[in-house]
């Protein structure tokens, strides 16, 4: 699998980053959301480089001009709620795409622990198509991996392009692992070493769900 971090190389990227983790601008909701929203700008342009095009004859007021065209159509996907606001700013750029959305929550038992459920998926058929999964946090891997097998029941996708704004070292080595596709790219925008025993990633930014629309009870 090849792993790509985009954090990696300065760039305007870093600092949406930086506001994103930053406890004093987390509390403006609405530009946490922007920020994601423009995250995800900066990684479909990046991915859209990996796509095909085909030159395309386009006629303008004043004549004819050939042009490189994106010529696939792909599939957004994304895990709710956390990643609403990443997976608009993708479809601000891919404009066209089809769009498949998947719930993925933490199941509570008595002693504390906890499983990730998912419960409900609409998506299109994803045979031969690039498909796009995005979720802001990659902890232990494991919505990731769930969300990516209800998908894969639609269809053998052409490529798989999985998306995490800010992932632990462990998650991003139980993808590596867990995850066979062949044609299958991890973009992150951030790696982090540590989580916490709930498997919250550290300094990561918190609670990506709560801080794009409010506390859950």
């Amino acid at each position: 699998m090849e792993i790509i971090n985009l954090g990696e190389k300065n760039s305007i990227f870093n600092h949406f980053i930086s506001e994103i983790r930053n406890v004093e601008i987390q509390n403006d909701s609405m530009r946490f959301r922007r920020n994601m929203e423009r995250i995800g700008e900066i990684f479909s342009y990046e991915i859209s480089k990996k796509m095909d095009y085909t030159n395309t004859k386009i006629t303008t007021p004043l004549g004819e001009s050939w042009e490189n065209v994106i010529s696939e159509k792909p599939v957004l996907a994304t895990i709710l709620r956390a990643g609403l606001p990443l997976h608009q700013g993708f479809l601000n750029y891919f404009d066209d795409a089809e769009n498949s959305f998947i719930s993925a929550h933490r199941k509570y038992k008595i002693d504390g622990d906890f499983e990730i459920i998912t419960e409900y998926m609409a998506s299109p058929d994803i045979t031969n198509k690039s498909v796009i999964l995005c979720d802001p946090m990659l902890a232990s891997g494991l919505s990731m991996k769930l969300a990516l097998e209800s998908l894969l029941t639609k269809g053998n996708p052409k490529h798989i392009h999985l998306v995490s704004v800010i992932s632990s070292s462990e998650g991003i080595n139980f993808i590596n692992k867990n995850i066979n596709f062949q044609n299958c790219t991890l973009w992150i925008g951030s790696e982090d070493k540590e989580m916490t025993k709930e498997l919250y990633i550290v300094p990561g930014i918190g609670d990506a769900g709560d801080l794009s629309f409010g506390k859950k009870k």
